[in-house]
C-alpha cells in the first residue's frame, strides 16, 4: 500500500513518530515535510505550501491513503490539493492541540488555531490521539470554545470527532538491558521542556527539601531545546545545585540522550501539562524508577502496573511529598533494594509501547481504512 504523509513540523516527537513507524512499516511511504520552526507560520501556510508540493509530486504518483499531523489544517489542504489526493481516505494524528495547549496568558490565546484543529479533525476519516487524556481534554476544550460563540454552538461537532477518534500512543525504540550499577548516590532525572507548564519550580523546591534532610543525590536536568523558551528558574537554581549536577541542558545527540536516561535511578515529573509523555516512557524503558504526579496521561502510561504500581510510582503532586518519596528511594538504593525485589515491574508496564508491537497493527488498520470508502 502507498501512503502520502504530510508533516508541517518535522522535528522532535513529530519526526520521531514518523521515522519510527515508516522504518518498520510494510507499506511504501511518500513523506513531504517542512522544518520544525515557527509553528504558527507553519500551521497557517502549510495547507497551501504542502498542497503545491503534492501537486508537483503527484505527476505519475498514486497513493492509497493520506496521513497528516495536527499541525496541518486538513480541511484547508483538501480544498487546495489535486483532486485525486482530495479523494483519499485520511488519518489525522494529534500529538498536541491548540485548544488546551498551555499559554502564559489565556487572554492571548489565538482561537484561530483551535478552530483549525477542529476543522482538520472534522475533515479526516479517522483521528488518532496519543492518549485518552488528550482526547478528553481536547473535546472538553472544544466544547467550551464553541459555547463562547454568539450562536451556532455546534455541539454535534464534538460528538462527530469523538465518533471517529481512536487512542494510539506513540512507539519507542528498545533500550539494552542495564549492567551492574556503578555505585554512588541516587541519580535523579528530570527530562522535559524548560517551560513553566512542566513546573520546574516544584522540582527544585523538592530538591531543596531533599538536601535539607541530608540526602546525597545527583541530578540530570535535560530537555529544553534551542527553539523553546526557558523558564528563569533554571538559571536561578543551577548555582544552588553545584556539585550535584551530572548533566544540564539540551542534548543534541540522540545517543547521549539515551545514555543519560540509561544512567538514571529515578525519573521524576512535576508537570501540570502532558498530553502523553514520551520522555517518561523512554526513561522507564531505559530502566529508571518512575515517580510521577497522579494526573494527566501518567496513569495511562503505567496502567498495566495495576493498583500496586499506582502506590509505588505516583505521588500527590506536592514538593514535600516528592522529597519524602525520593528520600525513601535513596534509602532503598543504599540498602540495595530500590525496586523491592521486582526490578522489571515498571518496564513490563511500558513494553506495549515498543514500535515492533505497534507497527503491524497500525499497518493493518491503514489497509482497512484504505479499503473503505472515504467519508
Amino acid at each position: 500500500m502507498r501512503i502520502l504523509a504530510l508533516e508541517p513540523y518535522y522535528g522532535g516527537s513529530h519526526r520521531a513518530f514518523l521515522d519510527g513507524w515508516i522504518s518498520r512499516s510494510r507499506h511504501a511511504w511518500t513523506l513531504l515535510t517542512l522544518p520544525a520552526t515557527k509553528w504558527k507560520w507553519r500551521m497557517r501556510h502549510a495547507p497551501y505550501t504542502l498542497g503545491r508540493e503534492v501537486a508537483r509530486t503527484a505527476a505519475g504518483a498514486r497513493w492509497d491513503l493520506l496521513f497528516a499531523s495536527d499541525m496541518l489544517n486538513l480541511a484547508e489542504f483538501r480544498g487546495l490539493a489535486p483532486a485525486p489526493v482530495r479523494r483519499l481516505s485520511s488519518l489525522l494524528y494529534f500529538h498536541e492541540n491548540q485548544i488546551t495547549f498551555p499559554v502564559e496568558y489565556e487572554q492571548e490565546r489565538d482561537h484561530h488555531f483551535g478552530f483549525s484543529n477542529m476543522n482538520a479533525a472534522l475533515a479526516a476519516d479517522r483521528v488518532w490521539f496519543n492518549s485518552s487524556f488528550h482526547l478528553e481534554s481536547f473535546l472538553g476544550g472544544l466544547r467550551a470554545l464553541l459555547r463562547r460563540m454568539p450562536d451556532h454552538h455546534s455541539p454535534e461537532a464534538v460528538e462527530t470527532i469523538r465518533g471517529k477518534s481512536r487512542i494510539r500512543p506513540p512507539g519507542i525504540d528498545p533500550f539494552p538491558p542495564r549492567g551492574p550499577r556503578p555505585g554512588g548516590p541516587l541519580r535523579i532525572l528530570w527530562a522535559a521542556r524548560w517551560e513553566n507548564d512542566k513546573r520546574p519550580d516544584l522540582f527544585f523546591e523538592a530538591l531543596a527539601l531533599l538536601a535539607s534532610r541530608g540526602v546525597d543525590f545527583r541530578i540530570s536536568v535535560i530537555g529544553g531545546g534551542n527553539a523553546s523558551p526557558v523558564a528563569p528558574v533554571f538559571e536561578e537554581e543551577r548555582p544552588k545545585l553545584a556539585g550535584r549536577i551530572l548533566h544540564w541542558g539540551y542534548l543534541e545527540s540522540r545517543e547521549e540522550y539515551r545514555a543519560v536516561l540509561s544512567g538514571a535511578d529515578v525519573a521524576v515529573s512535576t508537570a501540570d501539562h502532558e498530553f502523553f509523555g514520551i520522555s517518561a516512557v523512554e526513561a522507564i524503558a531505559a530502566g529508571a524508577y518512575p515517580l510521577f504526579p497522579d494526573r494527566l496521561a501518567y496513569p495511562e502510561i503505567l496502567q498495566e502496573a495495576g493498583e500496586e504500581g499506582k502506590r509505588l510510582f505516583f505521588y500527590d503532586g506536592r514538593p514535600a511529598e516528592l522529597a519524602r518519596r525520593l528520600a525513601d528511594l535513596a534509602d532503598r538504593l543504599d540498602r540495595g533494594d530500590l525496586w523491592q525485589g521486582d526490578p522489571t515491574r515498571a518496564l513490563r508496564a511500558v513494553a506495549r509501547f515498543a514500535w515492533d508491537r505497534l507497527v503491524p497493527e497500525w499497518d493493518e488498520e491503514l489497509e482497512a481504512m484504505a479499503a473503505a470508502e472515504p467519508s
